[in-house]
């Protein structure tokens, strides 16, 4: 156990799964709640827009259309950052400048064919649907030819560098393991080889016995705020069972995926009455044909929201050239997550504001 001193000052944390570092700086503010708290204006999207090239029935680049599709929809992405295998050149030998080809698929998956509901604003069927669809396309691009990983990720918002609203995701398999799974790989491989158990069965062990950095659980998945959290409300979502990838998943499981997902997107939504954008993306066993028992599936949401709906963290100067730095700590993060309702705040107006989630 770390003593409430410790917390109490500057002090380092070190991040279990990469080996990395994070400095905390919880003086800096003692009262980390004071000042204005933000909202912006509701979004003005529509259920269908004519203009959205991710819309049923709308044309894409080239002389793609999309069919009018009624559920999740998937399409591979027309401007792609990996492509299938092609000649590349000499890519010369190892030295101080070295460079290897990259080839893969890179897939686009649509939530539904509502413009205008992200994830905390879909029914619990229509998010059970979407994790299907994540189950079926790793599965298919797992067993392509020349894949050693599959990256499955969303950014949303436009301060993310998200370009379209409507709902949707992205789904990157390439010919190698990227440089963080690839870090993870190697910690988890180390304790499990010494322990015989994956890290994340030992350190959500951990995080439910103090309880302090959860912020939401169901019987197959924990939603916790880690403990060497770099983002302000950062959210680490763990399955209880140690199972590698999605193809593992009971029933069971998939199903209580979907609803942790509804329950942490529904938090951040909830934290300052505005869609809440956030990085988000799953790091899975690699697809190298090799067995990975220490591989433990998790989930990682990172968002930039820092005090309010327009107030974001920014790494710069320090965290730049040195390492993260955070004010806040974890743990008053995760005090303030756990305690939002569990009802979107545009679902528990009064009757007259209150809209349907479908």
């Amino acid at each position: 156990m770390i003593s409430p001193e410790l917390f109490a000052n500057p002090h380092r944390r070190r991040n279990a799964l990469t080996g990395e570092w994070v400095l905390v700086s919880p003086q800096r503010t003692l009262r980390p709640w004071q000042g204005a708290v933000e909202k912006t204006a509701p979004a003005t999207l529509l259920p269908y827009d004519p203009a959205c090239y991710l819309c049923p029935g709308n044309a894409r680049a080239g002389n793609e259309r999309n069919p009018p599709y009624t559920d999740t929809f998937v399409f591979t992405n027309d401007f792609a950052a990996l492509i299938p295998s092609k000649p590349g050149g000499d890519a010369g030998e190892e030295s101080l400048l070295t460079a290897r080809p990259e080839s893969g698929i890179c897939r686009v998956v649509c939530f539904s064919p509502r413009h205008d509901l992200a994830l905390p604003r879909l029914g619990p069927p229509a998010v059970e649907r979407v994790v299907e669809t994540w189950v079926e396309e790793y599965g298919r691009l797992r067993d392509q030819p020349g894949i050693g990983y599959v990256q499955i990720f969303e950014n949303k918002g436009s301060m993310m560098g998200a370009s379209n609203p409507h709902p949707h995701c992205q789904i990157w398999a390439q010919s190698t393991v990227p440089g963080i799974p690839a870090a993870e790989g190697v910690r988890q491989r180390e304790h499990f080889q010494r322990t015989g158990r994956t890290l994340l069965s030992d350190y959500l062990e951990l995080e439910e016995k103090e309880g302090e950095r959860i912020v939401c659980r169901n019987d197959q998945f924990v939603a916790l705020v880690p403990f060497w959290a770099v983002w302000p409300f950062e959210i680490l979502v763990v399955a209880r069972r140690p199972v590698p990838d999605l193809l593992r998943f009971t029933s069971s499981e998939r199903t209580g995926f979907a609803d942790i997902l509804r329950q942490v997107t529904i938090r951040y939504d909830n934290l300052f009455e505005s869609p809440f954008p956030y990085s988000a993306g799953m790091h899975q066993s690699p697809t190298d044909g090799v067995p990975h028992e220490e591989w433990h599936f998790h989930m990682h949401f990172l968002p930039p929201l820092l005090r309010s709906a327009t107030v974001r963290k920014f790494m710069v100067g320090y965290e730049l050239l040195a390492e993260p730095q955070r004010d806040i700590t974890p743990e008053l993060s995760a005090e303030r997550l756990r305690a939002l309702p569990k009802t979107h705040y545009l679902d528990a107006g009064t009757p007259t504001q209150k809209r349907r989630t479908p």
